[in-house]
């Protein structure tokens, strides 16, 4: 986290780029304990998608992923989104002046991205587009010089680095 608590630096100078590549999960199966261990460790987050059909499921989805726990989050276009410690937007707009970025549906690093802790790349390596877009997002952050790793699951499904 940023020694403000904004988004704005990071401590080490260095953005993180964490590209996890899903096989045999969905995003939205994914996305929720990531979410959790961002807030356990006191991040806001910002989850950007390129659908607005998936926001909107992945809204609801939030709430009710889990019959003992809930996930806190609003939408960025919503009132009250800067207080969110989770924002989902279809734009890079930062309301909650969120530390971490997630970025699924083929979503683009954005041009600030420089000033989050962490940028996290979830896609699908079986689907061209999902993999073309990563590739993109994997040139463009070590192009700017961040620190980049690349996740899978193994066989038990915990994450593993690989590079």
């Amino acid at each position: 986290m940023s020694e403000s608590g904004t988004g704005l630096s990071s401590p080490r100078g260095i953005t993180e780029a964490l590209f996890y590549h899903l096989r045999s999960a969905a995003v939205d199966d994914v996305l929720p304990p990531l979410l959790e261990k961002s807030l356990e460790r006191g991040w806001r987050v910002v989850v950007q998608s390129t659908s607005a059909v998936h926001v909107e499921a992945l809204d609801g989805h939030l709430w009710s992923y889990r019959d003992d726990s809930f996930l806190p989050h609003g939408r960025a276009a919503a009132a009250g989104a800067a207080a969110q410690p989770v924002v989902l937007a279809l734009d890079d707009a930062n309301p909650n002046c969120a530390n971490v970025r997630f970025l699924i549906d083929c979503a683009a690093p954005p041009g600030d991205c420089a000033s989050y802790d962490r940028v996290v790349v979830l896609f699908n390596g079986d689907d061209p587009e999902a993999l073309a877009a990563a590739r993109r997002a994997w040139k463009d952050c070590t192009a700017r010089g961040f620190t980049v790793t690349y996740w899978q699951p193994d066989d038990q499904g915990r994450w593993r680095r690989r590079n």
